[in-house]
Formats: C-alpha cells, structure tokens, sequence
C-alpha cells in the first residue's frame, strides 16, 4: 500500500523508544512514508489497522508480548520483518554499516528504493538556458594549468537525487584553468547518461568525460564513473575497470570510489558530497580524513534530497558546508592559498 504521495509505507513496532527513533530516522533517509510507530500495545489498541507495504518489529524479549504476532497475521498480508539489530549510535561506522543492512532487507522485500532523477528532469535541466552570470576569473595568484596536463589532485563530486543540478552549479561558478582534476560519482539510471553528459557538456571548461581503461585524469577533466562495474587506478595512476560489479545497493558506489581514489592519491583526494538520499559517502569519509583529505557538503536547504551529505557532515568529517555556489568559491579560494603557500615555500628555499 502506498501513501498519497506514492511513497511506500512502513510500519514500526518496538517496545523499545530508541530503536522506534532510529528506525523511523533511517526509513524516512531511504524515502519511505512511516505510517505507524509504537509499542506492541499501541499497535494493539489502533481503532484502524494502518495499511503499510511492510512491518519492521523489534521487541526487547518477544515471549513478552504473544498476542502481537496473532494481531499481525489476522490484519496484514504484507512482509513482516523481525528481529532487527539494534542500531547504533548516529554518526558512528557502525551505524551506517546497520542502515546499510537495514536497506538491504527492505530492498529485498519492497525493491530498489532510492529516488533517482528520472529522465524528464535531467532533460529539462539540459534545455535550461545558460546562466546570466559572469564567467569567474582564474586568481592571479593561481599559475593556470598547462593544456592537458596530468592531475596531482583529486576532487571526487559524490550525488545521488538532486546532485546534478546541484554540480553544474558547482562547474558554472569555478573559473578555467585550475590545476585540479574532478571524478564524478553519480547515481543515475545507466540509460540516462547520455542525457547527464548533455546537462554537463556545455561548459568550456569543465566538460564531462567518460572514464576509460588507461586514462590518466587531466587537470580540468570531469570523469564519470559507470554505473555498472567497480573502477580503480593502477599503480601508475590509470583508470582501471574490474571484472565485477559496485559493491553495495548502488552504481557507482560513491564510498567505494573514494576508497579507490585515495588508495593512489592519499592526501591529495579530496571529496565533495552533494544533494542525494541515503548515506553513501559516509563509511569513507573518516577513512579519506585519516589520509589528510579535505571532506565538504552541500547545506541542506539547497539539496533536493540531503539525507546524504547530512549523513556525512553527521560523522563529523566535514570541514565546510554549503550551497553549490559557496563550495566552488572555497575550492577556489583553497587552490589560491595552496599557491600562494608554495610560493613562499619556494621563495624561502631559493
């Protein structure tokens, strides 16, 4: 049964407060409708059996409450899951490990349940017409990066629902010439890159790129990653594919390619999480600031969707956060420090 809005609809049963929160945060973050949360007793005394697409119950000792089970099998047809783990502290490694367990088991009851941009939308977004704002300008602190030359450092673009809009704002606000190379981490339906490659193609500088084997990432290049099967970097630092698929519910799996970056690049990967649902990104992060990695977001207010850069700024990892526009000033004004930092290096040295 579904929600007026079409949304799928859960219902939640523990006699236990804290894991009914959690459950009800963590449902709601993969764009489910929750009908009903409350003790078994609660559930029990409802005038009106709510209609969900299916029950989660977690109960402390299930001896304590009999008649629940007979309650659920006289009024509901749907799947019922039981005995959940209980879910960790928020923002912990552990805690998005159990959401990703979680989502797994509703996935394999209700099917594949992240919103994606559908075809219309990203359509509509390619035929807007370009904005009325001025090109920025290359800081004259910042040494323009020679024609096709190789990239030292990384910043991987992490989205899911709402990310490309949210990205081509992002390219529209950065100026040519930065000695930066960017990887593209997008969940999208396979069909629709096309489209996505149309959205992002009319920048004359920041154009997107499909990966391929062999490729070294160039200063001012936007990579895609594909959706169907997992990319690396070898040892010299090429692009890379594998034999087998993205690990995880989703394509590409954005914490598998901040692994993957990081593993080559270390401190000069850098990561940008933008509007999506779930928390993809957020295993990761701690690990790629371990490294020395810088992690931003996008505010919430500005995303279609933020359950994902809020699951990331939630583990503590980000070091700034804001709208689209906002970031690509930061990048820029980080680049110009770095140049200028090294210029003093190098006056000191001579």
């Amino acid at each position: 049964m579904t929600g007026l809005a079409g949304r799928l609809r859960v219902g939640i049963v523990s006699d236990i407060v804290l894991q009914r929160h959690r459950l009800q945060a963590a449902t709601s973050k993969f764009g489910l409708e929750v009908c009903f949360s409350g003790d078994p007793e609660r559930l029990q005394g409802y005038p009106e059996f709510p209609e969900a697409s299916l029950w989660l119950i977690t109960l402390e000792d299930e001896a304590d409450h009999p008649v629940l089970f007979d309650h659920l099998l006289e009024n509901t047809d749907v799947p019922v899951l039981f005995g959940l783990d209980p879910a960790p502290k928020p923002g912990s490694i552990d805690y998005f490990r159990w959401e990703r367990r979680l989502l797994n088991k509703l996935e394999q009851q209700l099917g594949h349940l992240e919103e994606l941009d559908s075809e219309a939308s990203l359509e509509e977004l390619a035929g807007q017409a370009p904005t009325d704002t001025p090109a920025p300008v290359l800081s004259q602190w910042i040494i323009p990066a020679a024609p096709d030359s190789i990239a030292e450092e990384i910043w991987i673009l992490g989205a899911s629902l709402g990310g490309p809009a949210a990205v081509k704002t992002f390219l529209d606000y950065l100026p040519a010439g930065l000695p930066v190379g960017f990887v593209y981490a997008q969940h999208i339906d396979g069909n629709f890159t096309e489209v996505l490659t149309r959205v992002l193609g009319r920048h004359a500088h920041y154009q997107l790129k499909k990966a391929r084997t062999g490729y070294r990432i160039r200063n001012g290049d936007v990579v895609m990653m594909p959706v169907e099967r997992e990319w690396n970097l070898d040892e010299a630092g090429a692009l890379a594919e594998k034999d087998s698929p993205w690990p995880g519910p989703y394509g590409p799996s954005i914490d598998q390619v901040l692994l993957n970056v990081a593993d080559h690049f270390g401190a000069r990967c850098h990561a940008i999480l933008f509007s999506g649902m779930g928390n993809d990104g957020a295993i990761a992060a701690p690990m790629l600031k371990a490294y020395g990695s810088r992690i931003w977001v996008q505010e919430s207010k500005s995303c279609g969707n933020s359950s994902m850069p809020d699951s990331v700024a939630a583990t503590g990892c980000a070091s700034f956060c804001g709208t689209p526009e906002q970031l690509a000033r930061e990048l820029v004004k980080t680049i110009e420090e770095s140049c200028l930092l090294k210029g003093r290096q190098n006056r000191d040295s001579a």
